[in-house]
């Protein structure tokens, strides 16, 4: 696989797949971390003298023009933090400020996903878009992490179309994801939470026999106690998987991990803000209540077990963390990370989303990923098309 470094970008156009993907709520970017993330990459290519043109998505807009998913607020952030102009070009095909960019310069296509090609499962119409993509360009740099999982036009297609190499965050991944599977640092554990057992089912069942410790939180948790046969009350419950459910606990004994389950919960009788807070047993749930965070016991009984290893992947938070009343075990968990003394992975998504929102710094940790979906399915063992194109 080549690097960043392989190639003399000097007056070469460059096509850089970024994932700027960041939370906006009426025109304000809510964390900008993706952004920041970008940037070394982008620097790097402008010192090299490259002309850049930026592709990315932001949301799901399933191929139409959706004017609260347009990244042209993220063209202006990008452009503040690089300390220079970022030209927007609001169109994708046959785009103008693409076809004139310069050297140094930067110009940043309008959401990719406005063209239904871009994520078609016809390989043909994937194709047709790629090319357009590459005729702009003289090289392809693939440094969208949070997309690589997915076999899309701007991710995987055109990288068989130009030379390329991945960016400085991709192969930063790629580094952090093998230091997690291949001869990782023990004891090693892994920290689940998030609302459904369905979304990290392969991860449990690929990193059981892999790791030393895995602790459960999150709405996923009541799956777990309801195949245990306590009373959940109104928590989420995916009822299909507890057989699964049971059958991987039954598992973990048996290969001696310890897999760690909140001993108390707080719960309220709605998922609301301002909904009255109420710590009870993990097996007293009321039936009129619904689980909402882990409780303090528990928030610390994870933390103890967190202090113990010298290598933790922590993906999805403990609870409702939006809300004040149901933060707290997420924030003693992110705080446990900070104090890891080998490598502390934040596995992207809402769990990166909980610890700026909780106060905490990305260099607090050893590392936090950029894509959540993605270091999933690689932990899982499944292959990442838009990693393999890149060999």
């Amino acid at each position: 696989m080549n690097s960043l470094e392989s190639f003399d970008y000097a007056g070469k156009r460059v096509l850089l797949r970024c994932d700027l993907n960041v939370p906006i709520k009426d025109g304000v970017i809510a964390d900008d971390g993706r952004i920041r993330a970008s940037l070394p990459t982008i620097q790097y290519l402008i010192a090299q003298g490259a002309a850049v043109i930026i592709t990315a998505h932001l949301g799901r807009p399933k191929g139409e023009r959706k004017p609260e998913l347009s990244l042209a607020p993220v063209s202006v952030r990008l452009g503040e933090l690089l300390g220079m102009t970022v030209k927007f070009s609001p169109e994708i095909i046959a785009s103008s400020a693409a076809s004139k960019v310069e050297a140094g310069e930067i110009v940043l296509l309008e959401n990719i996903r406005y063209e239904a090609a871009e994520t078609s499962k016809e390989e043909g119409e994937r194709i047709a878009l790629a090319q357009e993509l590459a005729s702009y360009a003289d090289i392809f740099i693939s440094d969208g992490f949070g997309a690589v999982h997915r076999k899309h036009a701007s991710v995987y297609d055109v990288a068989k179309l130009l030379p390329h190499a991945p960016g400085y965050l991709v192969a930063a991944e790629i580094d952090v994801l093998k230091k997690l599977t291949v001869e990782p640092e023990r004891p090693y554990g892994v920290v689940l939470g998030g609302s459904k057992v369905s979304d990290k089912i392969g991860v449990i069942e690929n990193l059981l026999d892999k790791v030393n410790l895995m602790a459960i939180g999150g709405g996923m948790l009541f799956t777990f106690l309801a195949a245990q046969g306590y009373e959940i009350g109104k928590s989420l419950v995916e009822v299909d998987l507890i057989p699964t459910v049971k059958d991987l606990m039954a598992r973990a004994e048996k290969i001696g991990v310890k897999l760690l389950l909140p001993t108390d919960i707080v719960v309220a009788p709605e998922f609301s803000a301002d909904s009255p807070a109420t710590t009870v047993s993990a097996d007293a749930i009321p039936a009129d209540q619904m689980g909402l965070d882990i409780g303090p016991a528990s928030a610390r009984a994870f933390a103890d077990a967190i202090g113990e290893c010298k290598t933790v992947f922590w993906n999805g938070p403990m609870g409702v963390f939006e809300f004040a009343n149901f933060a707290a075990g997420t924030k003693v968990v992110a705080e446990a990370l900070t104090h890891v003394t080998g490598i502390s992975v934040v596995g992207g998504g809402d769990s990166a989303a909980a610890v700026r929102k909780l106060g905490f710094a990305d260099a607090d940790f050893g590392y936090i990923s950029t894509g959540g979906g993605a270091s999933l399915e690689y932990l899982e063992g499944k292959d990442l098309p838009g990693i393999s194109v890149l060999a």
